[in-house]
């Protein structure tokens, strides 16, 4: 049985993964860390790491940004695995990230899901063939009016991706307002929409002379990344210190 901390219980997704885990087999929540303080579903809630007397084999993470850089210190003091779920990373603390990494095991994913992870390697695939034909690259990426961060962690992870597959030779371009100018054949332009409830939806459009080709993932229920951050929970409980990705939970 892997013993689970979570990191940002009393959040949106804390609360959906709690709900989750209690119909795991492998899995349980032994306490939580949020401000709520209290008790959340069956386990204690703490308002700091410290403060958790619970023996624990990883946390997950989803709580803010600016809780990253104490949640990573305490995790690599501690030896502790931990699944890091959180977006909206600046440059400092992805380099923290992998700092982290060498004391102890950490999972970071900019999105959750099984599709999204396999969308990451689809899209790879394509800008081989496409871009390298002349095909211009768009990501359109929407979510609901509460999100923090623009554009989503998952448009950049796939914007990355593609850009990987060239040779790191695109640069990004986030809004074209101010610009009068045709478009530049090296960039990826990367577009946020912030409404409603949209939980997550994101368009990589390769856009040629007379075809477009559209790859498309939509996210209709923050279950999705719930069960994905148990799954990589379950995977990285007792790894050894190293970065992992969701790629290396889906291989298994």
């Amino acid at each position: 049985m892997v013993r689970m901390i979570m990191h940002g219980c009393c959040g949106a997704m804390g609360r959906t993964i709690t709900d989750l885990a209690k119909g795991q087999k492998d899995v349980v929540i032994v306490a939580g860390v949020d401000t709520c303080g209290g008790v959340s579903g069956d386990y204690p809630v703490y308002g700091a790491l410290e403060d958790v007397k619970e023996e624990a084999d990883v946390i997950v993470d989803f709580a803010s940004a600016k809780a990253v850089d104490h949640l990573l210190d305490f995790c690599a003091e501690r030896k502790l695995p931990v699944v890091l779920c959180t977006t909206g990373l600046s440059g400092g603390q992805i380099e923290k990230v992998s700092q982290a990494a060498r004391e102890t095991a950490v999972l970071r994913s900019a999105n959750m899901s099984l599709g999204i992870n396999l969308l990451l390697k689809m899209v790879k695939e394509a800008a081989r063939t496409l871009a390298a034909a002349g095909f211009d690259m768009e990501i359109v990426e929407k979510h609901h009016n509460q999100k923090l961060d623009a554009p989503s962690g998952t448009a950049l992870a796939l914007a990355d991706s593609i850009n990987e597959a060239m040779g790191n030779q695109y640069h990004y371009e986030y809004g074209r307002f101010e610009k009068h100018e045709k478009r530049d054949e090296k960039e990826i332009g990367i577009a946020a929409v912030r409404g409603g409830s949209i939980v997550g939806e994101h368009d990589i459009i390769f856009a040629g002379r007379d075809e477009v080709v559209t790859f498309s993932h939509t996210a209709y229920s923050k279950a999705i990344f719930g069960k994905g951050a148990l799954e990589a929970a379950k995977f990285l409980a007792g790894k050894p210190a190293g970065l992992y990705n969701m790629a290396d939970v889906i291989e298994g």
